[in-house]
């Protein structure tokens, strides 16, 4: 089957594809009016964070990554493409015996709470299993992020066990839950790639 270099996924009202350089003033505006929403979940920000530079940068890691299959990061925007939400990725792609890849996300604060996310994570499950061939996809949330823990069990995860000190979040190292789909937990959809 040939996997497309920079697919894009579309459904419930979502439409997720790999981001561009068009992208920048949009992904900026949103991540800058989220910045306090954002950044007690996330790595310490760097002082170029939301630089143009900083996101050609990005642009290129994700760019070879879905070139090598190795990972997808995906932005979210509404059904008509033109409305940037967040973000979610399909990452550390493993091959071989694992079939594997972790999750990560973000959202705008403004998208908060409206359901957005549930159904990026939706397509990116049904592109993992149905499109990548992944036996098995991991999430970690920190155990104080409710929204976070809401999102991945109403999607099917099971909680597997804790990670200690697991990723340093805010300049702190911190423990996270981990959680894990598998695709024998779901049934199987094809996800409308392009």
């Amino acid at each position: 089957m040939h996997i497309a270099e920079r697919p894009t996924l579309r459904g419930n009202d979502v439409m997720l594809r790999l981001p561009s350089g068009g992208d920048y003033l949009q992904w900026r505006d949103l991540r800058e009016a989220s910045r306090e929403f954002l950044t007690p979940w996330e790595p310490a920000w760097t002082r170029d964070e939301l630089t143009r530079h900083a996101f050609r940068m990005r642009l290129r890691r994700y760019h070879r990554e879905a070139r090598e299959r190795s990972g997808y990061s995906f932005f979210i925007f509404d059904a008509s493409g033109k409305r940037l939400a967040g973000g979610i990725t399909l990452g550390r792609i493993q091959r071989g015996v694992a079939q594997s890849a972790t999750i990560g996300y973000w959202m705008g604060q403004i998208h908060s709470g409206q359901g957005v996310m549930y159904r990026a994570l939706d397509l990116v499950k049904t592109f993992a299993f149905d499109v990548e061939g992944l036996h098995r996809l991991e999430a970690a949330c920190l155990p104080s992020n409710a929204r976070s823990i809401r999102l991945l069990e109403k999607s099917g995860f099971r909680q597997e066990g804790l990670l200690r000190q697991y990723l340093k979040i805010a300049g702190v190292w911190e423990d996270h839950r981990l959680y894990g789909l598998l695709a024998d937990d779901r049934p199987s959809r094809r996800a409308h790639a392009l």
